[in-house]
């Protein structure tokens, strides 16, 4: 992992108050910040926002819109304060547990910045490529340079510096402690059992492969792109150094980044050519390219303009076409009604914690609640717009049953649809993510593959509805 500095290999360089007339600041200046400060400072204040107040990561690390503490940062930087804040979103309560352990006495109430400096010096000694003594160097010096924080410096550099030297034998201990928050995982124990909670816990610890879904011809893309054909059709890549825009066929529009799990709902509808779809909630725009390609009439719907001009942007370098419209889906009532709906639906995201870490730290119970009855309203009136006998996907990303079977069996409990069971057949390697009632249930721990290929997929559920005869 890249430092924010080559000046970090020297921690014990201190900032130097010069007399004036030696060539340095005049009297009373500040001198510069240690090399290294400022980036731990920036995880410090993000870290604090995701965990405190909820906010979601993603925005607080936009190169041009996010938290300011960031957009000051250079790149090198930036890359450093991403990869500490991932590794310490995703082991927040092993990390946690870890500092407990070698506290004499808990952190005082109300000490809440304190923790976020410990936190973060933690995931760069227990799970980063940082030097020891950088990261315990950097958390005293950032404990000193805050009021609230100075009387704790010598506490954080006693805690710190035992962690270091007792590291392997706490990341031992620390493999009994759920990577997860107490809420999330006790309602996976609930969902799966113990065993499968772990296994999804323990996955979520992996970083996300890149997997991309193909205009046509897998195989021979994943021979140019050094990547293997999953169950799914997807193409899955190796590790690489470089951007996406640089691989082989992204300027050419040959393929497009896509999870393994987001395209399974869009290939869940059969023959769908020249028959008249439409995707709703539908940005960035990866399950309409599949909805195109499969040969549908499509008409893309969101209800964000800037979504919308997403989606345009994606299908026009993959030079594809689809009609679009701007509206709110509960709200749309078209003229025809369609063959076919794609309902791909708001939820917790909590199957993506893969590659958002932050997700379980931004949602609770009331969460997944709240966005499961907006889920069932938005499924029903979906139902509306299909023709008698007209099919419906409906997925989301959610591993909580809440938001998915719950709904689902609600629906059609009321009557005016059926399940269509999906073929467990026809989905060889994946065959475990089909249910007892013929619906997808994929988690973090399923697709097992072997290096130097990455495990693993997201977490997601879809189920093929039929509208009942008029």
């Amino acid at each position: 992992m890249p430092e924010d500095s080559k000046n970090d290999s020297h921690p014990k360089r201190i900032r130097e108050h010069r007399r004036p007339g030696l060539g340095g600041p005049k009297a009373g200046a500040l001198a510069p910040a240690k090399p290294g400060l400022k980036s731990r400072q920036a995880a410090a204040k993000i870290l604090a926002a995701v965990v405190d107040r909820k906010t979601p990561l993603d925005g607080m690390l936009d190169p041009e819109r996010g938290n300011p503490v960031y957009r000051e940062l250079n790149d090198a930087d930036r890359a450093l304060v991403r990869a500490i804040l991932n590794s310490a979103l995703r082991h927040l309560p092993r990390i946690r547990a870890a500092i407990d352990s070698l506290l004499q006495t808990p952190l005082p109430e109300g000490a809440r910045a304190l923790e976020h400096v410990l936190t973060v010096a933690a995931a760069q000694i227990l799970y980063l490529d940082v030097p020891d003594h950088s990261a315990v160097d950097l958390a005293v010096e950032q404990a000193q340079s805050d009021p609230r924080n100075r009387r704790f410096a010598n506490l954080v550099n006693a805690v710190l510096r035992r962690l270091s030297r007792e590291k392997e034998a706490i990341l031992e201990r620390l493999q009994q402690v759920p990577a997860m928050p107490g809420w999330f995982f006790d309602r996976l124990v609930t969902c799966y059992g113990r065993d499968q909670a772990e296994r999804i816990s323990d996955a979520q610890l992996v970083p996300a492969a890149i997997d991309v879904t193909v205009k046509s011809d897998a195989a021979s893309w994943a021979d140019r792109l050094n990547g293997t054909v999953l169950p799914t059709g997807s193409v899955r890549l190796q590790d690489f150094d470089g951007s996406i825009p640089s691989l082989p066929g992204f300027s050419e529009g040959g393929w497009w980044v896509q999870d393994a799990a987001a395209s399974i709902p869009a290939r869940l509808f059969g023959d769908i050519s020249a028959r008249k779809v439409v995707d709703l909630c539908a940005a960035p725009g990866g399950k309409t390219a599949q909805l195109v390609l499969a040969g549908a009439k499509v008409i893309a719907l969101d209800q964000s303009s800037s979504r919308l001009r997403r989606l345009k942007a994606n299908l026009e370098r993959l030079g594809l076409e689809s009609a679009t419209k701007e509206a709110d889906m509960a709200d749309f009532r078209p003229e025809e009604l369609f063959d076919a709906a794609l309902l791909d639906a708001p939820c917790s995201s909590t199957g993506t914690t893969r590659r958002h870490p932050d997700v379980l730290w931004t949602k609770g119970p009331d969460d997944v609640e709240k966005l499961a009855g907006l889920q069932e309203r938005l499924l029903r009136h979906a139902l509306t717009l299909v023709k008698p006998g007209g099919l419906l996907v409906f997925s989301n990303c959610s591993l909580d049953p809440r938001e998915g079977e719950e709904v689902v069996a609600r629906v059609v409990a009321d009557g005016g649809c059926e399940r269509v069971p999906i073929d467990a057949a026809a989905w060889p390697g994946l065959e475990q993510a089909i249910t007892a009632l013929g619906e997808f249930r994929t988690t973090p721990a399923m697709l097992s593959l072997g290096p130097p290929f990455a495990s693993g997929l997201d977490g997601f559920y879809a189920a093929v509805l039929r509208r009942a005869d008029a």
